[in-house]
């Protein structure tokens, strides 16, 4: 498929906050950004759950080197560990991370997984600059399936002279709630967030749970002038204007969860490459 159209991936670029250092961003000098979607079933509680998805996880990011991993269905323990590996991929390289739990209606208390870890959605990435600052946002959706007891949260990450960098899982259980939780990030939750942060080139890897070529498609809950890449199922990477879509390649995690990887290159708009 076309790079503009539908590739196989989902992507976040980050800048974080709970490993090390206080902000990411590309390294300097380079124009693209190899960023990696996991989604883990990581909780315990899902059938898909193996146990074995954060250290193929590990395997995979020692063995592809991705600047940026954007994580779903995660333990909170397990977004750190999965830092302290990106990091010594790299050297000991200093890298940004951030974690956001879903909600659990019963009882308006962070989901957790059967471990006792708040379950949610998260990002790591390496440093751009130990010097630049950065702020999080992260809200839970105000339309929710009021039949699943897990609320939906989204998380962005804003960088001093980075990306905005943000991440999702919508719902599982109505692709209608999915559609609209889609939109209202895009929509309102990416524009509100950009303004404070300089209108920052924008990109957003996910688990959307909208099929590609299905009906409602994800390609429907995206504003003007972005573009979206899937895995030919329910996860994408969307960038807004200034990013572009350049390669992808789709890994086969062997059983560790019911998810392929999904790796992108994604290209950096000028001032960010510097």
């Amino acid at each position: 498929m076309a790079v503009a159209g539908c590739l196989a991936s989902s992507v976040v670029w980050l800048t974080g906050s709970t490993f090390a250092g206080p902000a990411a961003g590309a390294p300097t000098g380079r124009d693209a950004l190899r960023v990696l979607q996991l989604n883990l079933c990581g909780s315990g509680i899902a059938g898909c759950y193996t146990g074995r998805s954060v250290s193929t996880a590990a395997a995979v990011i020692r063995n592809e080197r991705p600047d940026v991993v954007t994580l779903n269905e995660v333990c909170r323990d397990d977004v750190s560990a999965l830092a302290r590996a990106t990091s010594e991929t790299f050297g000991g390289t200093p890298v940004a991370s951030a974690f956001k739990a879903a909600v659990d209606r019963r009882t308006n208390a962070p989901f957790r997984c059967l471990s006792g870890e708040p379950y949610g959605i998260g990002v790591v990435a390496l440093l751009r600059s130990a010097a630049a600052g950065h702020r999080t946002y992260g809200g839970v959706y105000p339309t929710q399936d009021l039949t699943d007891p897990e609320e939906r949260v989204w998380l962005c990450l804003a960088p001093s002279g980075g990306l905005l960098t943000c991440t999702t899982h919508t719902a599982s259980t109505s692709t209608a709630v999915a559609l609209a939780q889609c939109r209202y990030l895009l929509d309102e939750a990416v524009p509100a967030v950009g303004r404070p942060a300089g209108d920052a080139a924008v990109v957003l890897g996910a688990d959307l749970n909208l099929r590609a070529g299905g009906s409602p498609s994800p390609q429907s809950c995206l504003p003007p002038g972005y573009q979206r890449a899937d895995d030919g199922a329910r996860q994408d990477v969307i960038t807004g204007p200034g990013l572009t879509l350049r390669s992808r390649t789709v890994l086969d995690l062997h059983g560790a969860t019911d998810h392929p990887g999904l790796l992108v290159e994604v290209g950096l708009p000028a001032d960010a490459a510097h």
